[in-house]
């Protein structure tokens, strides 16, 4: 067929050229499992060899459905990236699938494989590395993707939702240098994820900007979760010169700062200040309550959704890369260090 049959080129002829049924055809275009692996391929090959485009819209029909996959889901942290998502999946009349694949390789298999058996109008994924493998294979699928708080750099045809966690970590730090706090303790997240280390950066520039040297020992790793923000802010208060303020990365990790305080049978503020990253719902109900960085996670499920609905209806994006703005919060947490 010459370039602008191809451009015209029905599932009917498709189906004859690759010496199947129509809907075989019909099957592979709307990612079906029922389809031989060689089959498959072969009819894939044809269609992008022909550039078949769908009429209309991106998909041929509405799924009505979006899957949101995150590694966990045993954290308030995801419930809200959910309550958004959902927000706009209602309003557009579109269910949401949620699931967790525990950064095992085999439950992402068991995911994929009942993707394909099922129908889908897009994928966002949370926290997570969008593997070259597994993109292919939702390309294939005609499944648009959108990461929320990427692991690593996606692919430049991946959208991306986050938040601006330079500038966070920036804010909290300058706040605690505001206050006169001079030894401010670090508690990180997970070192693979770009948000971390985005919030890691923006807590030293404020250390620099300031004048305050970058103590290598005041920094604890932590992965967002209570266990490793209690383990981080033990071993900062055993330090023979501990800080007078503690920043954790999250807001869970600073409840485990917290107890860690409390152990010590030190008070917060009085003590020590401590600083989370979030502002879950908890925060303003925590005691004392939390000064932290409100992170707008609810927007941030709304937008990826929203993003993920217009690549399905075949619409154009403003931006492939989106980060909310975040904004400081200050409640009871945080005061002058003790003698000052």
């Amino acid at each position: 067929m010459d370039t602008d049959e191809g451009r015209r080129v029905t599932i009917t002829a498709i189906a004859r050229e690759a010496g199947v049924s129509v809907p075989t055809v019909s099957r592979v275009l709307n990612g079906r499992s029922d389809v031989a692996p060689e089959t498959r391929e072969r009819v894939e090959e044809l269609l992008r060899h022909h550039g078949y485009r769908r009429p209309g819209n991106r998909t041929v029909h509405r799924a009505g459905l979006l899957d949101l996959v995150f590694n966990d889901l045993d954290s308030p942290w995801a419930v809200e990236i959910i309550r958004g998502v959902e927000d706009v999946g209602h309003g557009a009349g579109v269910g949401t699938v949620v699931s967790a694949i525990h950064r095992q390789p085999a439950s992402a298999r068991q995911w994929l494989q009942n993707l394909r058996a099922r129908a889908t109008d897009a994928v966002i994924f949370v926290t997570s590395h969008l593997s070259p493998p597994l993109h292919a294979q939702l390309r294939r699928l005609n499944v648009p993707v959108v990461v929320v708080d990427p692991a690593g750099v996606p692919a430049t045809d991946v959208p991306t939702v986050g938040a601006t966690n330079w500038a966070g970590g920036l804010a909290a730090t300058e706040h605690l240098l505001s206050l006169g706090h001079r030894r401010i303790g670090f508690v990180a997240g997970p070192p693979h994820l770009l948000c971390s280390r985005a919030r890691l950066d923006g807590h030293r520039a404020a250390l620099e900007t300031a004048g305050v040297a970058v103590d290598d020992r005041l920094v604890q790793p932590g992965d967002f979760y209570h266990a490793s923000g209690f383990a981080a802010g033990t071993a900062l208060l055993d330090l023979d010169d501990p800080p007078t303020a503690i920043f954790a990365a999250s807001d869970q990790m600073a409840f485990g700062v917290y107890e860690a305080v409390r152990r010590r049978g030190l008070r917060v503020p009085d003590d020590v200040s401590v600083v989370g990253f979030d502002d879950l719902p908890e925060a303003r109900w925590a005691s004392p309550q939390l000064t932290t960085v409100r992170q707008p996670l609810v927007e941030m499920g709304r937008l990826a959704a929203r993003t993920a609905l217009r690549l399905a209806q075949g619409e154009a994006i403003d931006s492939p890369r989106v980060e909310l703005a975040t904004a400081l919060v200050v409640r009871d947490s945080s005061a002058p260090p003790p003698g000052s």
